[in-house]
């Protein structure tokens, strides 16, 4: 089996002394897993950063033996942010997320096309605000969505307008941005209770049921925002 393809490093491992696996969301193969050969060189390990584009070419003897990579380097992404910690850590926990939320050799062109959105995301200045709803898209796109629009009522609290969902006799203020997505937001800890509803969906949802274990890197994330 031979092709080539274009597509995101979402996770490496390293494989032996000279070589790493390296596992990719391509554009017309899915997430895909490989062998790269002198992957631990110096060359070749300055372009191997989580969530760079690559040109991949794939060969494997057979669908079910792990193939390798010969690379490319098509655009680079994360060293552009070595000097700025919330968004190199946003870039990485999304790469992760790619990876859990996907299966093997399932090819979507919408999650491949989420993710060049997202780097479009990182350049804006309501970055933050934008990338929490562009999780609750990717999470729509692979069949969990949240549907807030549909589970928010409006009420008024001190007189300001307020969403709220009801759920077993429980009634939960959600951050307004998550249904009038025009709002401009300026408080962080209003955009870090959108991040966590989203978090709490997640891990109810999908990783709980899967025994799945929550992602150090999002952690990781979420703590560089405090």
């Amino acid at each position: 089996m031979n092709w080539d393809d274009t597509g995101f490093l979402i996770s490496k491992i390293r494989y032996n002394e000279n070589s790493i696996i390296s596992e990719f969301y391509t554009k017309n193969h899915g997430k895909i897993s490989g062998i790269v050969f002198g992957g631990t060189s110096k060359k070749i390990k300055n372009y191997l950063q989580i969530g760079n584009q690559l040109y991949l070419n794939y060969n494997s003897k057979s669908e079910n033996k792990l193939g390798y990579f010969k690379l490319e380097i098509q655009k680079v992404y994360s060293p552009i942010y070595f000097e700025n910690s919330q968004k190199l850590s946003c870039i990485i926990s999304t790469m992760n997320l790619v990876r859990l939320l996907t299966a093997d050799s399932q090819s979507n062109i919408e999650i491949f096309n989420l993710i060049e959105k997202f780097y479009l995301i990182l350049l804006r200045d309501e970055w933050l605000k934008d990338y929490i709803l562009w999780e609750l898209e990717l999470l729509k796109t692979i069949g969990f969505d949240l549907d807030l629009d549909k589970l928010a009522t409006k009420e008024l609290l001190n007189d300001d307008i307020v969403y709220v969902v009801k759920s077993n006799s429980e009634k939960k203020i959600i951050p307004n941005f998550l249904i009038d997505k025009k709002i401009v937001v300026n408080d962080l800890k209003t955009l870090l209770k959108g991040l966590k509803l989203v978090s709490d969906f997640l891990e109810k949802t999908i990783l709980k049921p899967n025994n799945l274990n929550y992602p150090i890197s999002r952690t990781q994330f979420i703590n560089s925002l405090k």
